[in-house]
């Protein structure tokens, strides 16, 4: 990562838009009068009324259940200390970004200009009844225990010191995947502890929730170790004191398993981690500058498995992999409390899913090629989305099983609810794979690339979130080396296109489809080794249900013989591809950018009707709009002329659905242009776009996707004889897996059709 200077950290908080980085936006309407009325009075009368009589419905009337307060007097801010409540504004305000970054929570940072602790507390337990939570932030110890303690007995509502639980949950699933890399268990280590403020306090309490023996757990501040001999100690030390005839850092860490740091840069040297066990694990959290340098510590130990707290090095240890969802979690029943238990659930959770393959969207964002679990993968990267899947259902699991919530939900209704907080493309996403799993995750589907890391990746996901039965071309050697260098618990179906048990059947009956096309026996004996022509042909011979390629193809060299294998589908004359668009809350489908170059108007209709049809699967209620350069007539001339006919045919073929043409692309998705000057059309805001060429549709979907920041799904097949699917160069793994839910989908769509013929 590029070094941030002084001039780029002031330049971001006072440039680009408004000073800070954070801003209150209205989730209602407030454009007319009556909107107004409602937002104000006399509308805000009747909810004020209702609350009165029931508190509960302050929950479902006003912003309480996704609004946490972040507190801080700004005595300890971020390793630079106490610099007053003023000065930690930036970063309560960067608090409050990553809360609505990560989890899509509300927040209003509040500083607190008081020393006293005591005052503390009564600001915020008289502002609690405006919040579903309290964050408390940068408050230093021992008076953050006391006001967090104090806090939780006075309020009904989640209070958490984030400086203590946050940094002890990420360590602490960085610890349990640590151990178990080493074959070490919690209940037979030892650790030291460098620092014995919040941070430490709090992880030596949850290290001793996974196992860890009170008695094994040495404190060091900034006097040395905490030991019975000593009369300076307040109340959460004490909890800590051993008889031990150790008195310094290096005496301490001397035979020791596990080092955390939670104090100052560079307190651990190179020759104190020779001196601990085989194996040592050392995390070295302080900020911004570790105990010690991971680079020193690997060439001290070349068993060591180091963490930071930095995002420049392997195994950051960071906060923001628990606080946002840890509330996310809590506000979403209600909770009371956030508790022991679910803490350790967090931990649990995150502990458990750096254990699964890691999405592509995150090796780029890292610049990295691949992430397994091992050494340098302890504890999933901050930016990794299924964090939020994974970790607030845990949160919310236990409050309910702890009795502190008071909603109850269904746990995977509530999972799917936080894939759609991450947008309209986790939405389509979901939709396709709760489809496809609905067949009870039996459909074959063959993929051409079996080799293909990618492929393989994509194939495990699909096993085992029960899309379907994959089956992998290639040479199983190979795939299996591969499987076993990505670690994954899984042993794929592999046919090996030149030691195929039915390779004469299939040759046979590729001979009988192309022989009045020049392809005798001996040539259909050898291209069906061909994995494009074998997987199409495992389809037709009811060997698999779906086939999937295209990764390293270019796009005929897979449709091409699937059409010559399978045709298109009963009363289609042409194949057709379409993408799905997901443009911020909004989807269409474009239509077509991959397969015909220069479509007819009968073309264009028959392309228009396979793409409303496919808009009734995904619920969608198809609005077609046939685009032109021209507004319905408005310039004649053979190009209009050709889509104002397609909209005359599909008139006669399917009229079943709403449509109209030629339009220009901006009149089809801005109803204001229809209502103003083409009130007599039917389609308003359409959602389906049908282009007058491969070119227009290929350009527009292309521009949108790089410039426009929409998401592009696809490309999707339609018309086809059979279930097959086509991918693109570059695809990532959540690609495939979409493109596998609509194959299982497609042949979903094609058996029900069978059965009702």
């Amino acid at each position: 990562m590029a070094k941030i200077t002084r001039e780029d950290a002031l330049e971001y908080h006072r440039l680009k838009g408004k000073p800070g980085k954070i801003a209150v936006v209205p989730t209602k309407p407030m454009d007319t009068q009556r909107d107004l009325s409602l937002a104000y009075t006399p509308g805000v009368a009747v909810p004020v009324l209702e609350i009165e009589k029931d508190p509960e419905l302050a929950y479902e009337y006003t912003s309480k259940g996704n609004l946490v307060a972040v507190v801080s007097n700004g005595t300890a801010i971020l390793g630079l200390g106490d610099r007053g409540a003023l000065a930690g504004k930036p970063v309560m305000e960067g608090k409050g970004v990553l809360f609505k970054k990560f989890a899509d929570v509300d927040v209003f940072d509040i500083e607190v200009n008081s020393h006293d602790p005591d005052e503390i507390i009564k600001v915020v337990a008289a502002i609690s009844p405006t919040f579903g939570g309290i964050n408390l932030e940068d408050i230093k110890a021992p008076e953050c225990f006391y006001i967090e303690e104090e806090l939780k007995k006075m309020l009904d509502i989640p209070v958490f010191h984030d400086d203590q639980h946050g940094t002890a949950i990420i360590s602490s699933a960085g610890l349990a995947n640590a151990l178990e890399i080493v074959g070490k268990k919690h209940s037979d280590i030892r650790i030291v502890i460098s620092g014995a403020g919040a941070s430490a306090i709090s992880c030596a309490e949850l290290a001793i929730r996974w196992g860890v023996k009170r008695e094994n757990i040495m404190l060091c501040d900034s006097k040395g170790v905490v030991h019975t001999g000593r009369t300076d100690l307040n109340k959460y030390k004490q909890r800590f004191v051993l008889d031990t005839d150790a008195r310094t850092l290096a005496d301490a860490v001397r035979g020791a398993d596990v080092f955390y740091g939670l104090s100052v840069a560079n307190v651990l040297t190179p020759e104190m981690v020779k001196s601990m066990a085989e194996n040592p694990i050392v995390f070295a959290m302080a900020n911004p500058d570790p105990e010690i340098n991971p680079d020193l510590a690997k060439e001290a130990r070349k068993d060591v498995i180091i963490a930071t707290g930095r995002s420049d090095y392997m195994n950051q240890i960071n906060n923001v992999l628990g606080f946002p969802f840890i509330f996310r979690g809590a506000l979403d029943v209600r909770a009371k409390a956030i508790n022991d238990e679910m803490k350790f659930a967090a931990s649990q959770a995150l502990a458990a899913l750096t254990k699964e393959d890691v999405p592509d969207s995150v090796l780029r964002a890292y610049g990295v090629d691949s992430l397994k679990f091992g050494r340098e993968y302890i504890i999933p990267k901050p930016l990794d989305p299924r964090v939020l899947l994974w970790e607030a259902p845990a949160v919310a699991g236990m409050a309910m099983e702890t009795g502190v919530a008071r909603k109850m939900i269904d746990i995977n209704e509530y999972r799917e609810q936080l894939a759609y907080r991450q947008g309209r493309g986790e939405q389509v996403r979901h939709f396709f794979q709760n489809k496809a799993r609905s067949s009870g995750g039996t459909k074959r589907i063959v993929f051409a690339e079996g080799e293909e890391p990618k492929v393989i990746r994509a194939a495990a996901q699909i096993m085992d979130e029960k899309i379907g039965v994959p089956i992998l071309l290639g040479r199983p050697e190979v795939i299996e080396k591969t499987v076993e260098e990505l670690g994954l618990p899984w042993c794929p179906e592999i046919v090996d296109p030149f030691s195929f048990a039915r390779h004469e059947d299939y040759a046979r009956a590729y001979h009988e489809i192309r022989s009045r096309k020049g392809v005798n026996l001996a040539i259909a004996s050898k291209r069906v080794r061909d994995v494009n022509i074998l997987g199409s042909m495992m389809v037709k011979m009811g060997d698999a249900d779906a086939f999937i390629s295209g990764l390293t193809y270019e796009y005929p060299d897979v449709i091409r013989p699937s059409l010559r294998i399978h045709h298109t589908a009963s009363g289609a004359a042409r194949a057709a591809g379409v993408y799905i668009m997901i443009v911020d809350d909004r989807v269409y489908l474009f239509t077509d950018a991959t397969v015909n170059i220069d479509p007819s108007a009968e073309d264009l209709a028959e392309i228009a009707c396979l793409a409303a049809n496919f808009a009734k699967k995904l619920e969608l209620e198809p609005r077609v709009a046939f685009l032109s350069f021209s507004n319905f007539g408005s310039t004649p001339h053979p190009l209009s002329d050709k889509v104002r006919r397609a909209v005359q045919i599909v008139k006669e073929r399917c009229p079943d659905f709403v449509y109209d043409g030629e339009m220009q692309a901006d009149t089809a998705v801005v109803p204001e242009i229809v209502d103003e000057r083409y009130p007599f059309s039917a389609v308003k805001d359409a959602n389906v776009l049908v282009f007058p060429s491969l070119e227009s549709a290929n350009i527009a979907y292309k521009l949108l996707a790089r410039l426009g920041n929409a998401k592009a799904i696809g490309p999707i097949l339609l018309g086809m004889g059979a279930p097959v699917h086509v991918l693109q160069t570059g695809d990532d793994v959540n690609t495939i897996v979409q493109i596998a839910s609509v194959a299982v989908m497609d042949a979903m769509g094609r058996e029900e059709l069978n059965t009702t013929k």
